[in-house]
């Protein structure tokens, strides 16, 4: 209850911010003669506010293929055949999630198998529960990153993890290619 509480009243902290800042946006430039730059000004910040308001609480529905197949480019994935984005998910205040499935081409899918196999560290038959994670800094000052490649019962899987500096939350990519399906199915995890 006191965490529900505090957070009520953070947010209500912010919206009375908020409106003060495009309240005062108007109200100065009117009291100097100036009420059209008043508008303006006023107009603006609530244009932002807005779309800031709906980019973030749309932000599953603003997610496009094209962003996708850029994140996949992060990790030098490249898809040449259409695809359709199935389904995506996002959220989390602390952690942070993204999650999303794509319907690649069986060409796109041996393509993107043989790439993960090909790998210096891939490994044929990986545990279950294996975590890239374990051992691994959660902090870096380095542009330090880890790579697995592997496959478990159901998938061929990239893993990609790279600690950030502190005051940063490290990175977590896992990429899954169905053994049964044509499906690939992006995770990306900040904790």
């Amino acid at each position: 209850m006191d965490f529900l509480f505090f957070w009520g009243l953070v947010i209500l902290l912010v919206i009375a911010i908020v409106v003060a800042l495009i309240y005062a946006s108007y109200w100065l430039p009117k009291r100097l003669g100036k009420r059209k730059l008043g508008r303006w000004l006023s107009g603006i910040l609530t244009t932002g506010v807005v779309a800031l308001f709906f980019a973030t609480v749309f932000e599953d529905q603003l997610f496009f293929k094209t962003d996708a197949a850029e994140r996949l480019g992060e990790h030098h994935i490249e898809l040449k055949d259409d695809f359709k984005l199935v389904s995506n998910k996002s959220g989390g205040f602390l952690d942070y999630y993204h999650i999303f499935v794509l319907a690649i081409s069986p060409e796109d899918k041996n393509r993107i198998i043989n790439h993960i196999v090909a790998a210096d560290n891939y490994q044929d038959n990986e545990v279950e529960m294996f975590d890239i994670r374990n051992g691994k800094p959660r902090y870096s000052e380095k542009g330090t990153s880890f790579t697995a490649n592997y496959q478990d019962e159901w998938n061929y899987i990239y893993e990609f993890y790279q600690p950030n500096k502190r005051g940063y939350t490290p990175t977590w990519d896992r990429i899954s290619i169905s053994k049964a399906e044509n499906t690939l199915v992006y995770e990306r995890i900040l904790d």
